[in-house]
């Protein structure tokens, strides 16, 4: 198997950054359409967990618009031939001092292009910045 073939890591990242861009402008749609359309579609968050692409999107739609800027450090993407890839980042956001948050990403490449088929995020205690080398 081909690990982080150049071309492969390129789309993943683009896709990656697409998602980024949308999470803090709360673009709900573009957020949704980069989610696998499935029920086997997964993410579990920091307060709740999301069965199914139906879930994801309406978890979505109710949140909140404020405080979605952050920063992102230490990120990660390693593909695995050409279908198949990780992302995983650390962040930090100014409305929650003192904790670092992780997220990670399973993308996998659909007829329709890269989509997150799973996704975990959660938040630590970082008082003293110690993760964000």
């Amino acid at each position: 198997m081909d690990i982080n073939l150049p071309e492969i890591v390129t789309e993943v990242e683009a896709a990656f950054q697409k998602y980024e861009a949308a999470l803090i402008t709360n673009d709900v749609d573009t957020l949704q359409a980069l989610f696998w359309n499935s029920p086997l579609t997964i993410r579990y968050g920091i307060n709740e967990i999301l069965h199914g692409w139906d879930e994801i999107g309406a978890f979505r739609s109710g949140r909140s618009p404020a405080g979605l800027m952050r920063t992102i450090f230490r990120t990660v993407i390693t593909t695995y031939g050409r279908d198949y890839a990780t992302a995983s980042t650390l962040f930090q956001r100014d409305t929650i001092p003192g904790k670092v948050g992780r997220q990670m990403q399973t993308w996998a490449r659909m007829p329709e292009g890269w989509r997150i088929v799973a996704a975990h995020v959660s938040m630590l205690d970082d008082p003293e910045g110690t993760y964000r080398g």
